[in-house]
Formats: C-alpha cells, structure tokens, sequence
C-alpha cells in the first residue's frame, strides 16, 4: 500500500483559484474524472483519504466522488449524513491504523489541500506527491507552500507532459519521514 496525494497548481503556486475552487477546475481541457492523468492515478487506488473540508461538498453532490474507494476523513466531528461506509477519526495516527487494518493491498489517494497533506507527511504515511503544474496564473489563492516546505524531503521521481500544457511532476517522499512539530522520534 503506497498513500499517494495528486493535485493540481497554476504555474505561480497556487493549488486553489482565488475563489477557492481547485486549481485544476480553472483548466479550460478539464473534465471531471477523466482528464489530466487521474484515471492512471486512480486505476491502482482502493481507498480515499481526506480532510472533513475537502469530504463535506460531497455530502450534497448529486453523485458520490467516490463510488469504488473505500472512504476515511479526518475530522473534529462526523459531519451529518456521513453515510455509515465512511470511517472518520479526529485524530491522525488512528485513522491512519483504521486505513492499514482496512486495506487490501492497494493504494490511497490522499485528497486535500497543504495543511491535509502537511498532516500525513509529518506523520511519514506520504509515499508519493503528484503535481499537476497548469499552464495558468491565478495571482491569489491558496498556496501548495509553506506548508511543504524544501526540507521535506522529496526526491524528484518523473515528469511527462499531458494535453493542453500541463505538466505532470512526481515525488517520491520515501527518506522524508518527520515527526509532528515537537514530537519526539520514539512517537513517530
């Protein structure tokens, strides 16, 4: 099981527009599940990991973002109407061992913005970041940095072009393994 987080960024940082929408929305070649390489990434995925911000949306969308992934969101609280197939834990380190005890030899797709990401880095479950780089500049929004920062570790892994300019950079985090902010190693 490999815990793998791909998103998207405008050529100036900046994983959400100004609005706050995803970066990737803003591509005018996107199309929702199909475009960008995520059908690839997805293709070896049986879980989806997130954050109760990123989760919450789904509760009301027409369809189920997720309809083959076994779901797990980290949250203060279970949002309402959480169906019962989702498991969410507030704290990281168990929903991390609810994730490994769940699993059934494929890979999770880490969804969410730097401070999601941060999180489960921090806790060494990042074994790879994929960044989808848009030929666009957003000037605001929310950026992929501070939260990943350059001594985190990440070892430059492959790049391929993908239609319409974008440019797929990926990142193996295997080495980067850090503790949370003043957590002694024996904790990690």
């Amino acid at each position: 099981m490999q815990i793998r987080a791909r998103l998207s960024m405008s050529a100036d940082g900046y994983v959400t527009t100004p609005n706050g929408w995803p970066a990737l929305t803003a591509d005018p070649s996107f199309v929702s599940g199909q475009s960008h390489g995520i059908r690839e990434f997805l293709a070896d995925c049986e879980a989806a990991l997130m954050g109760r911000t990123t989760f919450e949306p789904a509760l009301t969308n027409s369809r189920w973002p997720w309809p083959d992934l076994d779901v797990f969101v980290l949250g203060s609280h279970r949002p309402e109407g959480t169906p019962d197939h989702v498991t969410t834990d507030s704290d990281p380190v168990r929903l991390l061992e609810k994730l490994r005890a769940a699993n059934r030899g494929g890979d999770v797709h880490l969804i969410g913005g730097p401070r999601t990401i941060g999180t489960f880095h921090a806790l060494g479950a990042l074994d790879r970041l994929e960044l989808v780089v848009l030929p666009l500049l957003f000037g605001d929004g929310m950026r992929l940095t501070p939260a990943l920062r350059p001594e985190a570790g990440l070892t430059f892994q492959s790049q391929r072009a993908l239609p319409g300019g974008a440019v797929e950079i990926v990142y193996s985090c295997r080495g980067s393994r850090g503790g949370l902010p003043g957590k002694p190693a024996s904790q990690r």
